[in-house]
């Protein structure tokens, strides 16, 4: 018997709490739709249940794209940073990463009081226990209280709690979170409905007192100053920056752990889902890399007002007696205290085929699908699926086409598509290797490529667009003016001597030098860049497209090309079955997958390019469009 409906005109219903729940509910919410949360604990939204970290190296493009298109993890972050730094400067710009250490707890509170402030989003203190639905179309979700709340988009953003297991050696504990029930019954309404859901598993390292720690025998990290912050909307504060320090495991930590392998749930068959490949447990590590002789164990505090420690590169599934064992062997964790055990949790997902890269279900229309329960590992990741979610939410509401970005365009569009093309076995995470064309997806671009389209969709302010319009221009200007004016060879002084042949150069190929830094041309701009040296942010932009514009152009004759067969677009309802010449393999995987266009089919593992061929010549005689 269906309980109380309770129906507050709610038009978009999130199911979890955590990263992707609340910038979907806030993405919805900025283009005028009413949503609503619903979580098992309302005052830890967006809780970092993990490394207390936002950014890194691909993860931080993803950041400044969700900050492009109006999200909260920039902000958030920025706001409860404890120490900022970016990392692969001594690379170029494709693969610069800005990387935040945050203040754990702050980080949560900011995000709960931002989203309790929100007028048109609410948050609902339950857990959701079932998808609803009418007339084949999404209708709502049940709560465990037996009350129904009915909304015509519903987006499940269950994080690790759809059906959470944790493991601790041979103990077995069914929670989403360590100390937080898991949500076992979502699991099976989805599967009542029709989709295939799997098993994952990721981990988490042991929690350490920092008090315990011998911090001389480990190296210091500080910060970066000044602090470069994520969000161009944040305000620039004055920040005394924690230090994170990093140190090693030795002989004997490797002996304790491969010795006590059988002890281990990731090994002695308790686990038989995948981890990540590219986090892997301390275990998994000692056992795929058996001639590496130490381990980096970074050692990161969880906050300002905590000693608490964060061992990143020790996640474990140990028992807790050798958790404390194996801890006390990395050098200056010789007395190290464990203030909570580390664990592996296994939890449920449903692979990335059933999702369209809107991230709407293939099977219910109205049902959305984002963060772990799509496959993928990290805040970052989450959040911004969970914003695509939130927008294609409020236009299918609208009867709108949905926002899909293409692997030119954006991380976001890279990581989609990985899902909606390839089998998800383990938990996904970005990478700048990832994307093909990242010389034109930096980080520093980011609102460049996606301006428009917060404009258009009403994610930002319009002041805010219209700011950034001007910031453009003036760098459009820089770059013209930087091009157009050249100075004497001999004023130059030791730099001159790189131009012999030459009397006078342009500011332009004074800045594509090889080894002349902003900093070292900095004083000869000012002397003759007509005042565009005042503005630093302007004169950054402008030597960044200045140093790589012929790589640039380069690529974005790819990103041509690469385009011509995205727009060859593939009709969702083709019978794949029907058609003469493809392999057998490659219509069971076009069939499942369902691309939406050409190039996508050619992305899908197992469909060669004879197949795409092939595919080609039965488009052209129904008729479909080709560049």
């Amino acid at each position: 018997m269906i309980g109380l409906v309770r129906n507050r005109d709610f038009d978009i219903l999130v199911v979890g709490g955590g990263h992707a729940g609340v910038e979907a509910a806030l993405a919805s919410a900025r283009m005028g739709r009413k949503a609503a949360i619903v979580t098992m604990d309302a005052d830890k939204l967006a809780l970092m249940s993990c490394n207390p970290a936002i950014g890194g190296i691909g993860k931080s493009q993803l950041v400044k794209e969700i900050d492009a298109l109006g999200g909260l993890m920039a902000e958030a972050a920025d706001a409860t940073g404890i120490q900022f730094r970016r990392l692969n400067l001594s690379r170029g710009p494709a693969v610069w990463s800005t990387r935040a250490q945050a203040d754990r707890i702050a980080y949560t509170r900011f995000v709960v009081d931002y989203v309790s402030r929100h007028r048109r989003v609410d948050v609902i203190e339950a857990e959701a226990t079932r998808i609803l639905t009418e007339r084949g179309h999404v209708a709502g979700v049940e709560l465990d209280s037996g009350e129904v709340i009915l909304a015509p988009a519903v987006i499940v953003a269950s994080g690790t709690f759809l059906g959470g297991l944790i493991h601790i050696g041979q103990k077995k504990i069914k929670a989403g979170r360590m100390g937080e029930k898991a949500a076992c019954r979502l699991s099976d309404s989805l599967r009542e409905l029709g989709f295939e859901v799997g098993r994952l598993k990721t981990g988490t390292p042991p929690r350490l007192d920092g008090d315990s720690i011998d911090w001389s025998l480990c190296a210091r990290q500080p910060g970066e100053e000044p602090p470069p912050f994520f969000s161009a909307r944040s305000p620039r504060r004055s920040l005394k920056q924690a230090t994170c320090h990093l140190t090693y495991t030795t002989d004997e930590t490797k002996a304790i752990v491969t010795a006590n392998f059988t002890r281990s749930p990731i090994f002695s068959g308790q686990i038989n889902s995948r981890g990540p490949r590219y986090c892997p447990s301390i275990e998994t590590k000692f056992h795929r890399f058996v001639d590496k002789e130490r381990h980096q164990i970074f050692l990161e505090p969880e906050g300002a007002g905590t000693s608490e420690i964060y061992p990143n590169g020790f996640s474990t599934a140990l028992p807790e007696d050798l958790q404390w064992e194996a801890i006390r062997t990395v050098v200056g964790l010789e007395r190290a205290r464990i203030t909570k055990p580390g664990y592996a949790i296994e939890y449920d997902f449903c692979p990335a085929y059933q999702i369209k890269p809107s991230l709407v279900t293939r099977r219910l229309p109205g049902l959305f699908f984002a963060g772990q329960i799509n496959g993928t590992s990290g805040y970052e990741e989450a959040a911004a699926q969970g914003l695509i979610a939130g927008v294609n939410a409020a236009l299918q509401i609208a009867d709108e086409p949905p926002l899909v970005f293409d692997r030119s365009e954006a991380y976001i569009g890279v990581m989609v598509d990985d899902l909606c093309t390839r089998s998800t076995t383990e938990p996904y995470r970005m990478f700048t290797s990832r994307a093909e064309y990242r010389l034109s997806l930096r980080e520093d671009n980011a609102r460049d490529r996606l301006n428009d389209y917060a404009r258009k969709y009403g994610l930002v302010p319009a002041e805010e667009c219209a700011e950034f319009a001007r910031l453009r221009e003036r760098t459009e200007a820089a770059v013209a003016h930087f091009a157009s004016t050249r100075i004497r060879i001999a004023e130059l002084g030791e730099l001159g001597r790189r131009f012999k042949r030459h009397t006078t150069v342009s500011l332009a190929n004074l800045l594509k030098q090889p080894n002349i830094s902003l900093d070292m041309a900095l004083p000869l701009l000012a002397r003759f860049d007509g005042g565009f040296s005042d503005d630093r942010q302007v004169v950054e932009r402008a030597a960044i497209i200045i140093r790589y514009s012929g790589y640039v152009d380069k690529q974005q004759r790819e990103i041509d090309k690469f385009k011509k067969m995205e727009r060859v677009r593939i009709p969702d309802d083709l019978d794949y079955d029907s058609l003469t010449g493809l392999k057998k393999e490659a219509i069971e995987k076009l069939a499942q997958y369902r691309p939406g266009s050409l190039g996508q089919a050619g992305r899908i593992e197992g469909v060669t390019p004879g197949d795409v061929a092939v595919l080609s010549v039965h488009l052209r005689k129904r008729g479909v469009a080709f560049p």
